[in-house]
């Protein structure tokens, strides 16, 4: 099986992909429960590792090209790839947790980004706008549309109201293997790249940064951060491409119902 063909799911596949964004999502509520200040981030990192494996799936992540960890915890101005360690959040912080699972032969891949109690608005306010660009992106998803479509939705949006968009980094094509083609990019022009045809599986997962859109990369080959040390937002659901227009297969659900019970602002 090529990773650079794209590959059709059938209504039984896309059912086990999101029976598998139904564990990742309440993987990802277990961390919700006790991620803030004074957590470490390895800490986090068990709690989901251990729910995944209890419910029979398998963390995609771990061992992905030698990555150590169930989850990418990214803080700050850190926009994806960041190795769970003994570091603790603090008070002020925003944290990306991108986690994967996979059961039955496919994977599902989510993200979700969390305020440390009172963030700056400013950066409050970058968390808000890029969880409203990964659904301007599902919005501009539908059979005959083009991947351009979706890349010029999000860009369109964060860039106007002045962000960053990473371009190094990309949504993909999710299944048998965690990443597939097509890429996903948050930047483009309509009407270019693969069109969408029902069946099409993607994870779209808008980077944005409240700064420049450059980034570095650290020594440990992984943690991606801003050039400026600027804040970075990240979040990402799998999404079908339906005869309708598209079908979410992660959720968010589980999450906010957490942050609701805490009584933490939902953005």
């Amino acid at each position: 099986m090529s990773k650079r063909v794209i590959y059709l799911k059938s209504a039984e596949e896309a059912e086990i992909i999101k029976e598998n964004g139904v564990i990742l999502g309440k993987a990802h509520a277990e961390v919700a429960k006790i991620v803030g200040a004074g957590v470490k981030t390895k800490d986090l990192d068990k709690i989901a590792e251990e729910y995944i494996l209890d419910n029979g799936g398998k963390p995609s992540f771990k061992n992905y090209n030698g990555f150590p960890a169930t989850l990418c915890i990214s803080v700050n101005d850190v926009v994806v790839h960041g190795i769970p360690s003994n570091r603790e959040l603090l008070e002020g912080d925003i944290v990306s947790i991108d986690c994967g699972v996979y059961k039955n032969g496919y994977h599902a891949d989510s993200a979700y980004t969390y305020m440390i109690g009172n963030v700056k608005p400013e950066i409050k306010q970058l968390l808000k706008d890029t969880k409203q660009s990964l659904f301007e992106g599902i919005y501009a998803v539908k059979p005959g549309s083009r991947i351009g479509d979706v890349s010029y939705s999000i860009q369109s949006y964060t860039e106007g109201l002045g962000y960053g968009v990473v371009r190094e980094l990309v949504g993909h094509g999710v299944g048998k293997y965690l990443h597939e083609a097509p890429e996903v990019p948050n930047f483009g022009k309509r009407g270019n790249g693969p069109k969408l045809q029902v069946g099409m599986v993607i994870a779209i997962e808008p980077m944005i940064t409240l700064g420049k859109r450059f980034v570095v990369q650290e020594n440990d080959n992984w943690t991606i951060r801003t050039e400026d040390r600027k804040a970075a937002a990240h979040f990402e659901h799998t999404i079908i491409v339906s005869k309708g227009g598209c079908e979410i297969l992660t959720t968010f659900e589980f999450i906010e119902k957490v942050l609701k019970e805490k009584n933490l602002e939902i953005i």
